[in-house]
């Protein structure tokens, strides 16, 4: 007879929700209290660092940085490009390394040396300058997106990362509202002090921000529980994990070698993951490309200080859609509804900035939505996470190299949808990104019928063992289609009964 175990949520019913599982004891309870309160706060500060100092050339374009650089053609849309440009190429190295060099060292080298990057843009004076500089931000920050999702996934159980990555991902949102923030009053308080501009003050101002919130990261971010930071994690909290990580599934050993990229390059699976990812990352790229602001701008009513004082109400609505997408996925929606919500409502307002000729209320409206593009990051990513916990060389691997394909594409899409040119109404830019957020919906519900139907076809098969075994666990919540491991437990019948004969693992 077999018998199965599905991996515990925290509560049978939505309404039933709280932070910890059921089952979780009073010492797992502790440790993951500690975890919370070491990487959740620092990956909020440090992706908003990481959006302050990314967003903030968009703050600087239309505060006096295109006049005083001389910027009259496409220049704002190319300088975008080639920071995604340093994002990708900056990646490549984290495919390998990410399993080698502890976490806790690489995460902070990174943030510092972004921040020193960031600072040298106040003395710029030439588009290429300029254009160097965003290149080195893009590289230093390439590894910071998924080698934090890689640390969720090495401390936390499938059904407990969204909305912890969802925390995280407000970083997004209050980075970019932030910035916008830094630059008004810097265009306000600022323009001519010790003869520099209000827009060479905001990149002082944002590297006195980063480059502290990095070094803060050697002593709090706790490693992976294969290569703990011993200065805030020790031995008992190492131990608890491990215990309570590999008791549902998760392996929390193992070191990228080449035999595993051929085994994730040739699986369906990654490219399905991968195609999703791809149309997630071009289906928000008109928040990035300064549309917002530059149509704002284009307005004629505003200062340089209000214009940015404006430009922070979407990402302000951005970090209360985040939280909503989060919590909800994990309370009760799960990641497939979750993402498809989310893609939706991102739709419903590019509808309004597609056609463009509308009230103006439905232009505020189409911006305002923008940002529930960004909502699902953390679903999408924790989704992956959960679904890759047996393998954390093919996690690790398939974090960065999803990151670095799917932002690769949006390094060529602005360049051919959004030239600045023709700036605020990009005909081309937001019809291409609702045609990518309906596909979206689409392939994650391919995704989801896939990783169900790849379930049932393992469980199938050890049905067909039980006659030599037990079925003894089932990890996965179930209604997610994210159902990874079933362990088996072989049997051979003995002259005094049935006898262990070993455990194997099945893995979707």
């Amino acid at each position: 007879m077999a018998s199965s175990s599905k991996e515990s949520v925290p509560g049978d019913k939505w309404w039933q929700w709280r932070w910890f599982s059921s089952e979780d004891t009073k010492e797992e309870r502790r440790l993951i209290t500690k975890i919370d309160l070491l990487l959740v706060p620092y990956s909020v500060l440090g992706y908003w660092v990481k959006y302050i100092d990314q967003s903030n050339l968009n703050n600087a374009y239309v505060a006096g940085l295109k006049e005083d650089l001389r910027f009259y053609g496409n220049e704002l849309v190319q300088l975008q490009t080639l920071f995604t440009l340093g994002s990708v190429l900056g990646q490549i190295p984290f495919l390998f390394i990410m399993t080698y060099v502890p976490i806790q060292y690489l995460i902070p080298i990174c943030d510092v040396m972004w921040g020193i990057f960031t600072l040298l843009q106040y003395r710029v004076n030439s588009y290429a300058e300029l254009a160097a500089y965003r290149f080195m931000v893009g590289w230093f920050e390439a590894a910071f997106f998924p080698a934090m999702h890689y640390v969720f996934g090495s401390w936390y159980r499938g059904h407990e990362i969204a909305r912890r990555g969802g925390i995280f991902y407000t970083g997004l949102g209050a980075g970019t509202l932030t910035a916008g923030l830094i630059q008004a009053g810097a265009s306000s308080s600022l323009e001519g002090v010790r003869g520099m501009e209000g827009w060479r003050w905001m990149y002082v101002i944002c590297a006195l921000i980063t480059i502290p919130v990095g070094t803060l990261g050697f002593f709090v971010i706790p490693g992976t529980v294969d290569q703990p930071n011993k200065w805030c994690v020790n031995e008992k909290d190492v131990v608890i994990a491990r215990e309570r990580l590999e008791k549902h599934g998760h392996v929390v050993h193992g070191k990228m070698k080449f035999g595993h990229i051929t085994r994730t390059l040739l699986g369906f699976r990654f490219w399905l993951v991968i195609t999703t990812d791809v149309l997630f990352w071009n289906a928000g790229i008109h928040k990035t490309t300064g549309s917002y602001l530059l149509w704002i701008k284009s307005l004629g009513r505003y200062s340089a200080a209000k214009i940015n004082e404006m430009g922070t109400i979407a990402p302000a609505l951005g970090i209360a859609y985040t939280l909503i997408a989060c919590f909800a996925s994990d309370m009760f929606l799960g990641p497939a509804w979750a993402i498809t919500i989310c893609s939706a409502l991102n739709a419903m307002g590019l509808i309004f900035l597609t056609i463009w000729t509308v009230p103006e209320g439905g232009l505020w409206f189409g911006f305002a939505t923008m940002y529930w593009s960004n909502a699902l990051s953390s679903v999408f990513h924790g989704w992956v996470n959960n679904l890759l916990r047996d393998s954390p060389e093919e996690r690790s691997f398939t974090l960065v190299l999803i990151n670095l394909l799917s932002q690769s594409s949006t390094a060529w899409t602005p360049l051919l949808t959004f030239p600045t040119v023709e700036a605020p109404r990009y005909r081309k830019g937001f019809s291409f990104c609702l045609g990518c957020a309906i596909a979206l919906i689409v392939f994650t519900w391919i995704m989801y019928y896939y990783l169900k139907m790849d379930k049932r076809k393992v469980t199938g098969s050890a049905d067909e063992e039980t006659s030599s075994g037990v079925i003894t666990s089932m990890a996965g919540d179930g209604k997610n289609g994210d159902d990874r491991i079933v362990e088996v437990k072989n049997v051979r019948q003995g002259e005094k009964g049935n006898q262990a004969d070993g455990d194997g693992i099945l893995m979707l």
